[in-house]
C-alpha cells in the first residue's frame, strides 16, 4: 500500500473517529493521537495525486531550510507564500503594541485621520521591495533552517560568549553517512528548547533520523540495470568490481521524521513530499539508493474549516505516483556530469518532476 492510500485512510479515520478539540488558532479541530505512515521510494515519489500539489513551494521551502535561512524574503522572492501569515502576525503583535506610530512600519490613513498597521498585502510588498524592511521584519527567529545548519552551542570558553560555536547538523549527517553509515546517531534535531520562545512558530516537524542497509549483489544489479534501461539479465556478465567501477551504490538509505502537530489536509501532504525530497537529496549526496520514508505523527488533526475539502478528496481515485530527477542531464564541456552538493546549494532548476498527473487542487485556508 503506497503512501497516498495510507494518507486517505488516515483522513477517513479522523473524520470517523476524531475528537473535537480547541486550538491556538481559534478554528477548532477534530483530532487523533499517534499514527505512522511508511512508503517505499521505489513505488514512486510521494507527491499526492488526489489533489494537485504545490510542487514549487515544496522545493523552495526545503531549499530555504537547507540554506539555514529564517527570513521569508527568499520564499517571497521565489513565489512561496506559506509563511507569510506567520510573519505578518508577528509584525502586527509588535507594531500594534507601539504607543507612538513609526512611519517606517505604519501607514498614514488620511481618510480616517490616523495611522494604521499595514495590511498583509502591503506588508509582503514591503518585504519584496525594501531590503532593510525585510531584514528587520521578515525574520521568523531561529526556526528550522537555523537549527539544521547553525545550531548554537553553549559557550565553553570566554570567547564563545561573544562568538558562539555553531554546528551544521546537515553537514555532520552527510559526513557520518559517508564514514560511519551504521551509526545510530544519524539525526538532525530542530527542537531547541533554549530558543523556542524566540521562534515565531515552534517546529511542527521537529527532527529526523537516517538508517542505512547494505545492498545485495542482486539488488545492485537490479538498481543499475533499471537506471540504464536494461533488463536484469544484462547484469549477469558483471561482478561487484564491475559495479564499483560504475559507482553503483552499495547501500540503501531510509529516513524517518517526527512531527508533533500534523495539519492533515494542508500540511501533511506538503511534509510527506518535503521529506521525500530530502531523502532523495541526501541519498544522491552520499551515493545511496532512497529506500523507505517513515513519518511518526503525534497530534493528527483536521481543522474544522477543512472537513468538506477532506470529504471531497476521499471521493477521488489515486493516480500513479511521479518521479523526481535531481540535477539531471547537466554536463561540462567534456560531457562529464556536474556534481552539485547540497552543501554548495541547489536551486529550483535542479529538480524535475516527471509524469505527475493529479486531480485538480482543492482550495483551503491556512490556520495561523
Amino acid at each position: 500500500m503506497n503512501i497516498e492510500h495510507q494518507y486517505l485512510i488516515l483522513l477517513k479515520d479522523i473524520l470517523d473517529s476524531g475528537l473535537e478539540k480547541e486550538d491556538r488558532t481559534g478554528t477548532g479541530t477534530i483530532s487523533m493521537f499517534g499514527r505512522q505512515i511508511r512508503h517505499k521510494m521505489n513505488q514512486g515519489f510521494p507527491l499526492l495525486t488526489t489533489k494537485k500539489m504545490y510542487w514549487k513551494g515544496i522545493v523552495i521551502e526545503l531549499l530555504w531550510f537547507l540554506r539555514g535561512d529564517t527570513n521569508i524574503k527568499y520564499l517571497v522572492d521565489n513565489g512561496c507564500n506559506i509563511w507569510n501569515g506567520d510573519c505578518y502576525k508577528k509584525y502586527c503583535k509588535i507594531a500594534g503594541a507601539m504607543e507612538e506610530p513609526d512611519y517606517d512600519i505604519h501607514v498614514d490613513d488620511p481618510g480616517q485621520n490616523c495611522t494604521r498597521l499595514m495590511t498583509q498585502q502591503e506588508f509582503i510588498e514591503q518585504i519584496k521591495t525594501n531590503d532593510e524592511f525585510a531584514r528587520k521584519w521578515g525574520d521568523l527567529g531561529p526556526v528550522y533552517g537555523k537549527q539544521w545548519v547553525e545550531w548554537e552551542c553553549p559557550p565553553m570558553t570566554p570567547d564563545e560568549v561573544d562568538y558562539p560555536r555553531t554546528v551544521n547538523q546537515i553537514q555532520n549527517l552527510i559526513e557520518q553517512l559517508k564514514t560511519n553509515p551504521d551509526s545510530r546517531r544519524l539525526m538532525v534535531n530542530a527542537w531547541n528548547v533554549g530558543e523556542l520562545d524566540q521562534m515565531t512558530l515552534p517546529p511542527c516537524h521537529y527532527g529526523f533520523q537516517c538508517y542505512t542497509t547494505e545492498m545485495s549483489f542482486k539488488e545492485r544489479i537490479e538498481y543499475w540495470t533499471s537506471s540504464i534501461g536494461k533488463s536484469p539479465s544484462y547484469g549477469k556478465q558483471f561482478n561487484d568490481s564491475d559495479l564499483d567501477e560504475r559507482n553503483v551504490p552499495k547501500r540503501k538509505l531510509s529516513l524517518m521524521w517526527s512531527q508533533r502537530s500534523v495539519d492533515t489536509f494542508l500540511g501533511l501532504p506538503f511534509n510527506i513530499a518535503s521529506y521525500g525530497l530530502l531523502l532523495e537529496i541526501i541519498a544522491k549526496e552520499v551515493n545511496m539508493v532512497p529506500d523507505e520514508l517513515i513519518g511518526n505523527l503525534g497530534d493528527v488533526h483536521l481543522y474544522k474549516n477543512h472537513i468538506e475539502q477532506a470529504k471531497e478528496q476521499l471521493t477521488r481515485e489515486p493516480k500513479r505516483l511521479p518521479k523526481v530527477l535531481i540535477n539531471n542531464g547537466e554536463v561540462d564541456n567534456n560531457g562529464v556530469p556536474f556534481t552539485k552538493s547540497v552543501l554548495d546549494g541547489y536551486d529550483i532548476t535542479d529538480f524535475e518532476l516527471v509524469d505527475y498527473q493529479s486531480h485538480p487542487s482543492i482550495k483551503a485556508s491556512l490556520s495561523n
